[in-house]
């Protein structure tokens, strides 16, 4: 699904609006997954330095992603469960978020950011990553999308479980929140230690 909106004369933001079915999962053998990847005929997008910026929102989650690969900024709604979840998604492509980036922060102010290091790889409509996020660690995640493929909830589940059984993603390496919900309780139980 696809909104347009002019916000300037002249000047026309495309968003998008689509489903994915996602995992998060801690992932001890990175390397493990980048093979299969590879002699499963992936096509690696790149690796991509990624700064995402949360914005305090009262509903659902609002980032901007800077990166040298992917600038977004992305509105999603979830539930924070482990194992494979429902995520309806908002993507706007911004060629350079700086201002807007300025604009939200003062009018919303900032939650958390993010940094990380993100391959990107994608089987047709599935889309992988590798992530190392300091102070958390390594990270796989799996996105199968109706936003490359015109396909339902339930094919994009079965995508979803297919790959969560042959990257042997384990019940207890699933994570039910993102990394901002993380990189915040880590914050929380550092201010708790005593000094």
């Amino acid at each position: 699904m696809v909104f347009l909106f002019e916000q300037t004369p002249g000047i026309v933001f495309l968003i998008m609006a689509y489903l994915n079915i996602e995992i998060k999962a801690t992932c001890p053998d990175p390397e493990f997954v980048r093979t299969y990847l590879k002699n499963n005929h992936a096509e690696f997008r790149g690796t991509d330095h990624q700064l995402d910026t949360y914005f305090n929102v009262k509903n659902g989650r609002l980032k901007l992603r800077e990166g040298n690969i992917e600038n977004n900024l992305i509105y999603y709604e979830r539930n924070d469960q482990p194992g494979p979840k429902g995520s309806d998604f908002q993507l706007i492509n911004l060629p350079d978020p700086r201002q807007l980036k300025e604009v939200l922060s003062r009018s919303l102010g900032i939650k958390i950011i993010v940094e990380k290091k993100r391959d990107i790889w994608f089987i047709g409509n599935v889309k992988f990553h590798i992530d190392e996020v300091p102070g958390l660690g390594s990270f796989a995640e799996i996105e199968a999308s109706n936003k490359y493929a015109d396909l339902s909830k339930d094919e994009l589940q079965k995508q979803c479980d297919f790959y969560v059984k042959e990257l042997r993603i384990r019940e207890e390496d699933l994570v039910a929140v993102s990394y901002s919900d993380m990189l915040k309780q880590k914050e929380k139980e550092t201010r708790k230690e005593p000094i």
